[in-house]
Order: C-alpha cells, then structure tokens, then sequence
C-alpha cells in the first residue's frame, strides 16, 4: 500500500501541473492543449483514485499482513 500512497499524490500533482499548462495554451484553439488537458484530468483522476485507495485500505484489517 505504501506505493499507493507515494505514487497516487505524485500522479494527482502531475495530472493538475498539466491542466494548468493546457488551460494556458489555449484549449479548444489549440488540439496539443486539448489533448493535455484530458490527459492531465485523467491522471489527476488516476492519482485521486490511488491515493483514496491508500488511505482506505490503511486501517482496514483485510490483506493485513500477520
């Protein structure tokens, strides 16, 4: 889980790091910046997920290792 912990806020920082550059080049202008600007959500999406995972599983007694 500890992978899904540090892996999950990078892609998260990464994803919003992209839309912000996207939104600045001009989307719906310019099709580089539309494209980046799905990618990024999908990677903020995909590094919310993660990370909600991370934090869910952590307390759960489930998959504990004995």
């Amino acid at each position: 889980m500890l992978i899904f912990a540090v892996v999950g806020p990078i892609a998260l920082l990464v994803g919003i790091a992209t839309m912000i550059v996207a939104i600045r080049g001009g989307v719906g202008e310019n099709p580089k910046s539309t494209a980046m600007l799905i990618a990024g959500m999908m990677a903020a999406a995909f590094g919310l997920l993660l990370t909600a995972f991370a934090i869910g599983t952590a307390g759960s007694p489930v998959g504990a290792a004995s």
